[in-house]
């Protein structure tokens, strides 16, 4: 018999909320965590990152649209009040008397760590930070990984990402002709090995594409973090690691890591060669596959009874569904839900969903500095074309005239790709290359 939680887990834990390499330093970015606005900044003085709450104590204005004045501090943008990095209201522009002493004038301070790259914040008490574990994938620590990294914020939430990357299964079909294919669909016998509040580990013996990679070993750490992991013989270690990092009600932030060990190390040197944001376009790809249906299937789910409901609301006949069988049972047993009591917004539109510029194009810094330069090199493409046309008729040697035109022609043809590139950095088109194929 499923007993009820006694507690909802997903409270007081750290969670992932940006890869270091995509802030700022110089200005503040907001950021939701559990419904909780924040403000991240760096603190130079520290040389530390913060999280306060993202509201100044003094109207409530959101700290993250001011800026890290002159002297490092946090400073409001509506009436200049700033603060440490303890906090502190240390300048209130409006008072020619000493500083406030009350608390009241203080920012709330979430507790922050770095580690394997990422900026973490303890959702709960800061004090009660130490007695929780930040989530690591304890192998990445190990020498010789070959590391490539996304994220995005998605249009559902939390459970429904972990649920969808927990289910092995779906990867032929679903993503079929971009990460997977329909012929390596078989029989999916998955083995829950070990299971209690703190998650599960389970196996698939016979591994991904029937058997040809190895088996894939699984580890959900509750409440957020799950990876994959096998060894494909003569290629490389493989692991799959994903944090569903919980914003608002319907939706969460994910961030996706694909740490290779290859046996050869020429592969490693030969993919470090596309730029991070070449793979994120190809990653939005992947992640669009099912994008669109994960958003209505969580309303029809949550219709349907949600996780406690979940025997009568799913059929689940096959070994294929354990993982997702024992994830809600974590859920109904000990977790709870993330925002218990909470509708879902309505629907949102195709376009909506299919949006890259504000879900990650413009919170990455590899691809938000791509945009712009290749709006720029768009900008003046068409120009370059035009003037070595002109040039071109305007040459005496039919060998110059030629070659001018044909530099016009690929400086077009250049033209073109970039704005695919530009219009891809900013919203997918909704085609499934399975449904094409």
């Amino acid at each position: 018999m499923t007993q009820s939680p006694q507690k909802n887990l997903w409270q007081d834990q750290w969670y992932p909320v940006a890869y270091l390499r995509d802030l700022n330093p110089k200005k503040p970015t907001r950021f939701h965590l559990l419904a909780e606005p924040l403000v991240l900044w760096f603190d130079r003085h520290e040389g530390l990152w913060k999280a306060f709450s993202d509201r100044c104590p003094h109207r409530l204005a959101s700290l993250s649209e001011g800026r890290i004045n002159a002297n490092g501090e946090l400073e409001c943008p509506y009436h200049g009040w700033s603060f440490n990095g303890s906090g502190n209201c240390v300048n209130l522009p409006q008072s020619s008397s000493k500083l406030p002493s009350s608390v009241r004038a203080n920012c709330r301070e979430f507790a922050t760590a770095t580690g394997q790259g990422l900026l973490f914040v303890f959702s709960g008490d800061s004090n009660q930070a130490a007695n929780q574990t930040i989530p690591l994938v304890p192998v990445l620590d190990e020498p010789d990984w070959f590391l490539q990294d996304t994220f995005r914020d998605l249009p559902y939430d939390s459970i429904t990402l972990l649920e969808n990357v927990l289910d092995v299964s779906h990867v032929p079909f679903t993503h079929h002709a971009t990460v997977g294919k329909r012929t390596n669909a078989g029989p999916v016998e998955l083995e829950v090995l070990e299971e209690g509040a703190q998650g599960f580990v389970g196996l698939w013996q016979e591994g991904p594409r029937q058997g040809r990679l190895g088996a894939q070993h699984t580890t959900f750490q509750a409440p957020a973090l799950m990876w994959h992991d096998l060894t494909a013989k003569g290629f490389a270690r493989i692991l799959t690691v994903v944090y569903a990092t919980p914003t608002t009600a319907g939706n969460c932030r994910l961030f996706a890591r694909f740490p290779f060990k290859f046996d050869k190390p020429i592969t490693a040197k030969l993919l470090g060669l596309r730029p991070i944001w070449l793979q994120h376009i190809g990653n939005n790809l992947v992640l669009e596959d099912d994008q669109i249906f994960l958003h209505h299937q969580e309303r029809s789910f949550n219709a349907a009874g949600g996780s406690s409901a979940l025997a009568k609301a799913c059929y689940l006949p096959t070994s294929a569904d354990k993982y997702v069988i024992a994830f809600h049972r974590w859920i109904n047993s000990y977790a709870g839900l993330p925002f218990p009591d909470t509708d879902l917004a309505a629907e949102l539109s195709r376009d909506a969903l299919l949006d890259r510029y504000n879900s990650h194009t413009k919170s990455c810094a590899s691809c938000s500095s791509a945009l712009k330069r290749l709006e720029f090199l768009d900008s003046i493409s068409p120009l370059l074309a035009i003037s070595l046309i002109v040039a071109a008729f305007g040459s005496q040697t039919f060998v110059l005239r030629g070659s001018l035109l044909l530099l016009a022609i690929i400086i077009f043809g250049i033209g073109q790709q970039l704005k695919r590139w530009i219009k891809l950095l900013r919203i997918g088109d909704g085609l499934p290359p399975r449904n094409q194929a």
